[in-house]
Formats: C-alpha cells, structure tokens, sequence
C-alpha cells in the first residue's frame, strides 16, 4: 500500500470510518490539498481516475465525512453545496460571477448571538458567507 494510501486509511479509522475502498477513493479526492469541491466533481474527479462510483455513493460518503467531523458542508443557497477538506475555524467568500468559493479568517468578530439564542439551544458555531461579483 502507497504512503498516502495509508494515510488516508488512517485519517478515516481516526474518524470512525470504515476505510472501503470507495470511500479511500473519494477521500483521496476529497483530502489531497485544501479545497471546496460539489458532490459532482468529486464524482467526476473520482471517476477521471478509473474507478467507478455512483452518484449516490459520493452524496452517502460525502455525508458521512460530514458528520464525522473529516470535511466541513458549505451551504450557498439549496442548490450549491460545497465540500470543504478545510475544518479549522474561517469562513467564505463565494463569487456569484465564478461559482468560486474561497476561504478567508477574521481576527476578531462583533457577532455574538449568544444572548438571543433560542430557548433550549447552544451555539454550535459560526459560518460566514460573503458574496462577491467581479468589478467591472
């Protein structure tokens, strides 16, 4: 087995995952470098290699990263979701002109919607989306 191959297996054990050979295949993808990538092209991307995956089986493992705590889902609007291989803390800046969706920090942040939670509820984090369009 690869070096990389083994690392991936290990970050999927450390995360409660089976590492199936579909799941290491989409994990490659997903863990090569920083990046937010939609559930198509990580079907695309996995498929590209050689290995055939359905739809279905990207959607199911990509949700299961999710909840894993191995990827972050950054939720645009219904229609665009992103995969993020990034989990520290930042947040985004989508560009509606490019579909690109970058990440950036912020120091310090004035939000605190502690006090006006609803009853019965913790904060569980923060996620900011700027939207950008390209000057003219």
């Amino acid at each position: 087995m690869k070096d990389s191959e083994n690392h991936i297996k290990v970050k999927l054990l450390k995360c409660d995952i089976n590492p199936t050979f579909q799941r290491n295949e989409i994990a490659k993808v997903m863990l090569n470098k920083p990046q937010h990538l939609s559930a198509d092209k990580v079907l695309a991307f996995v498929n590209e290699s050689g290995v055939h995956v359905s739809k279905a089986t990207v959607y199911n493992t990509l949700n299961l990263f999710v909840e894993k705590g191995l990827i972050r889902e950054v939720s645009i609007d219904p229609t665009k979701i992103f995969y993020d291989s990034n989990t520290s803390h930042h947040h985004h800046f989508y560009n509606e002109d490019t579909g690109e969706l970058s990440d950036f920090e912020i120091d310090e942040m004035s939000l605190n919607p502690k006090s006006s939670l609803p009853e019965n509820t913790v904060q569980s984090g923060i996620d900011v989306v700027v939207r950008v369009k390209n000057s003219m």
